[in-house]
């Protein structure tokens, strides 16, 4: 009796072990707006790519994380992060004293400003020129909030429009249903290096400001080994070659 019934246990381990999926490594959930080239976005796959993919894929790798990426609406990030729906927010999140409040940020990583784009022949050449011009920007982005620190331009626009992303803003813009948008520098100058006959930048922008990657605010040992993941890739080189594959240069912040 006591032979079968240990025949039978190992019967039913055996059956569960080959049942059984592979131990899978930690996983973390990376929230994005993919419709923000070439920071994250879709290509003609419909796959998600962009330079803050690489470095995120490559972190995680690095860090022993298999790392998935969940779209989100760009404009309820800290609810998604705080609701824990998803771990990290890294697609371009620019550090602002307003968002720390509600986001542990790591070290920054890369330097941004907020851009003004017109379309190539617009008459508007300085920031004064937007008096009475619709404007549009991405509703929940840094953008948002540099326009409205600069009091005297903000009062001085017919509209400040928010999209729920870029792509539909400058979908507007070469529509002319706008007469500019205000944009991240890194996502403008992606576009301008697609479409040099469409859109212009002008010299005035809205200020500089940094990025960094965002997780909940307890999370202060998976912000510190993403800190160090980043200063790695820096050291060696990988950080220096996703960078040059996007934007053809090394632009990551030292």
């Amino acid at each position: 009796m006591k032979k079968l019934f240990l025949l039978a246990v190992s019967l039913l381990v055996s059956t569960f072990l080959l049942q059984a999926p592979a131990l899978a490594a930690p996983a973390i959930v990376i929230g994005l707006d993919d419709h923000f080239p070439p920071m994250g976005f879709r290509d003609d796959k419909n796959e998600i790519v962009g330079f803050d993919v690489d470095l995120a894929r490559e972190a995680g790798k690095r860090l022993g994380l298999e790392v998935s990426f969940k779209p989100i609406d760009w404009s309820a990030k800290e609810a998604e992060l705080n609701g824990k729906r998803i771990d990290v927010l890294w697609n371009g999140l620019t550090i602002t004293e307003e968002r720390r409040a509600n986001i542990l940020f790591t070290r920054p990583y890369l330097e941004n400003r907020q851009i003004i784009m017109v379309p190539a022949g617009s008459p508007i050449q300085v920031k004064a020129d937007l008096a009475g011009k619709i404007v549009g920007v991405q509703d929940g982005s840094s953008a948002v909030d540099a326009v409205l620190k600069d009091a005297g331009t903000a009062s001085s626009l017919k509209d400040l429009k928010k999209f729920s992303d870029n792509v539909t803003a400058l979908m507007d813009l070469s529509a002319g249903r706008l007469d500019a948008i205000v944009v991240d520098e890194i996502v403008g100058r992606y576009y301008v290096s697609k479409k040099a006959n469409e859109y212009r930048i002008l010299a005035d922008h809205f200020g500089t400001e940094e990025y960094g990657v965002g997780v909940r605010r307890g999370d202060t040992e998976l912000a510190g080994r993403l800190d160090k993941a980043l200063d790695d890739m820096k050291a060696d080189g990988t950080g220096r070659d996703i960078s040059l594959k996007w934007f053809g240069a090394d632009i990551l912040k030292r």
